[in-house]
């Protein structure tokens, strides 16, 4: 293939770059995340109140069903991914579920205004039956399932964004989830405090109104914004390619491993797909690339090892996503008793009360100050340290979370300890509110590193065909988090109430300050303490994939192709004849590939441009 036409692909890849993607299409994502949030975590931190209040849950109840509800959300978050990797493309995705959830906001809002839609107190653990409970439950499961389907398109949609290969959009990339976070922060920060206000002082349904007509604007803007985006096609499914690696590797659990992973089966036939490097972990799984004599390659019979690194890249994320589900359940806590805890101290500031719900607002101002220090400041400084597109790893920023989580249980524990004691002592003169300043304001910090670090790690770290399933992992982290939370919950008021002297749970009744929730606290705090060292024994083992690529696949550093496949010297002897052994300059073969790398988006697929990558991979085979 000419210069000539290698350039004019070159011209037109980067025509449709400049005019597609990047932060101007970002813009879009960045309003709907903040007009989004601002409804999420209104309803997020308040609808325990609203529980408590309105629809007659008693305390532990109210707390349940929110942490239910939570995690409902983020593991529905996985249906979404699932169904834009594979189905439809992101932005569909996204704009269908954002109607589901429009829908069950309007629901909550025709509810919440009419009083015979309200149950009458019973003083059981829960009052709603009949049609008050279906409209009730069918409205938090529509708006779960609205809520999670966007969040598992929505991140992996703005991170489509920016391609990965491209050194200069690799930082934007980096950059763009420490936006998206602070988008979120900021519409965040408008629904703790105006939303929260309108709805605990004025009425419910008027919130819940509000949140309905910004969720609403959120995603007509975001359509608006087509015309500037990279839209990515759904590719093959990633539940069947998981399951073929899977059978395959069964089927042939008897056979030997060959002696070289070079034997392993490998094509390069489809010049749109990315191709993964071997590695020696769980080598178990190479079985399924084994390719039999006189068996044709079928999916289910044999699989490349690039599917097989998919299934092994996977396996690695499972200990990390592990590793951040004690943060998430504490995480659960400050959104209920934490909250419940507000409720009932000095809410007073100065002639202004401020609704309970609303104490979130510290950690959301912190971020909202932090985020772009970390980003214009500490991020450029780092990255001149250690030549990290992200200034600092993934895991190292959810390290750091891991460990700030732990400090904030602990002094949520001692927070506990003054305002029961006043409570008990002299209930007219309650502690202010802001003593819980201090455990939101560090978990705050802790969750600007986990959230955007895992949320990086997960895309950046994951399949090209399993880019939304893999980044809604991070959801599904906080959703067995918040389950995990209502486990807790019942099962430590169910041993304290046969190992108390007083056989009365830590967690039991309405009162709070005939509780023990400082221990409950405590006990998170240690939890969390010990899952540190078990998430530094995942982190020290797992090998990213952008390490195991750029040792064994970049082009400068490295004069040979690392994989080599099954039948590929026959293939190499055939290009041999029909390129009647043309010598072309090793210049020739790095200029094509490196055509290749800078641009695998959209257009980026072309057959000139992998040509290129395939010729020089056989060119500097015969070389060896």
């Amino acid at each position: 293939m000419g210069d000539k036409e290698v350039k004019e692909g070159l011209k037109h890849i980067n025509l449709w770059k400049n005019q597609k993607g990047g932060f101007r299409a970002s813009m879009f994502i960045f309003v709907l995340s903040a007009l989004d949030s601002m409804g999420f975590v209104a309803n997020m931190v308040s609808l325990v109140l609203y529980f408590y209040g309105v629809m007659h849950f008693d305390l532990p109840s109210s707390a349940n069903t929110l942490t239910n509800f939570m995690g409902s959300t983020f593991l529905l978050s996985l249906v979404g991914g699932f169904i834009s990797d594979t189905y439809l493309t992101r932005l569909t995705t996204c704009l269908l579920f954002g109607s589901l959830e429009v829908l069950a906001l309007v629901l909550l809002t025709v509810q919440a205004g009419l009083g015979h839609l309200h149950p009458d107190a019973c003083g059981k653990s829960s009052c709603v039956k009949g049609g008050i409970a279906v409209m009730f439950y069918t409205s938090l499961f529509l708006l779960a399932l609205g809520m999670g389907g966007v969040r598992g398109s929505m991140t992996a949609f703005g991170a489509d964004q920016f391609d990965e290969k491209d050194p200069r959009e690799a930082k934007a990339l980096a950059s763009f989830f420490n936006w998206l976070l602070l988008s979120s922060t900021l519409g965040s920060i408008v629904g703790v405090t105006v939303v929260v206000w309108v709805s605990t002082q004025k009425a419910w349904h008027w919130g819940f109104f509000i949140v309905t007509v910004a969720s609403s604007i959120g995603f007509v803007t975001l359509a608006i914004g087509k015309p500037f985006y990279r839209v990515k096609n759904p590719s093959h499914s990633p539940i069947l390619r998981i399951a073929q690696v899977i059978v395959g590797a069964w089927k042939n659990r008897k056979l030997p491993l060959p002696e070289s992973h070079e034997e392993l089966y490998e094509v390069y036939e489809d010049a749109t797909s990315e191709k993964i490097a071997h590695t020696n972990q769980m080598r178990f799984l190479d079985k399924a690339s084994i390719l039999q004599e006189n068996l044709e390659p079928k999916p289910w019979k044999v699989c490349t090892v690039t599917q097989v690194e998919e299934v092994k890249i996977l396996t690695r994320m499972l200990p990390i996503l592990a590793s951040t589900i004690i943060m998430n359940t504490c995480l659960a806590q400050l959104q209920t008793f934490s909250v419940q805890q507000g409720n009932v101290m000095n809410l007073k500031l100065g002639s202004f009360t401020v609704p309970a719900p609303s104490i979130p607002v510290i950690p959301l101002l912190f971020l909202s100050i932090l985020l772009p220090i970390y980003e214009l400041f500490f991020v450029p400084f780092a990255r001149k340290i250690t030549h990290h597109p992200s200034g600092v790893t993934q895991l190292q920023r959810v390290g750091v979370g891991l460990v700030l989580s732990s400090i904030s249980m602990t002094i949520a524990g001692i927070v506990e300890v003054k305002r029961r004691d006043q409570g008990r002592k002299d209930p007219s003169r309650p502690v202010s509110l802001f003593w819980l300043s201090f455990q939101y304001a560090i978990f705050g910090i802790a969750d600007m590193f986990t959230l955007v670090g895992l949320l990086e790690f997960f895309y950046r770290e994951a399949p090209a065909t399993m880019k939304s399933l893999s980044t809604s992992f991070t959801w599904l982290s906080m959703s067995l988090g918040y389950f995990l939370s209502t486990v807790f919950v019942n099962v430590i008021n169910a041993v304290t109430k046969r190992v108390t002297p007083s056989k009365l749970g830590w967690l039991h009744g309405l009162d709070l300050n005939q509780n023990n929730l400082n221990l409950f606290y405590w006990f998170l705090a240690i939890l969390s303490c010990l899952n540190f060292f078990n998430f530094l024994y995942w982190a020290s083992w797992y090998k990213y994939k952008s390490e195991d690529n750029n040792s064994k696949l970049n082009l400068k550093h490295v004069a040979e192709t690392p994989v080599i496949m099954v039948g590929e010297r026959k293939q190499v002897e055939e290009e041999k004849k029909k390129d009647g052994g043309i010598q072309d300059t090793r210049a020739k073969a790095k200029e094509s590939s490196q055509t290749s790398e800078a641009n695998t988006e959209g257009p980026s697929s072309s057959d000139e441009t992998d040509d290129g990558e395939k010729d020089r991979n056989s060119r500097e085979w015969r070389q060896r």
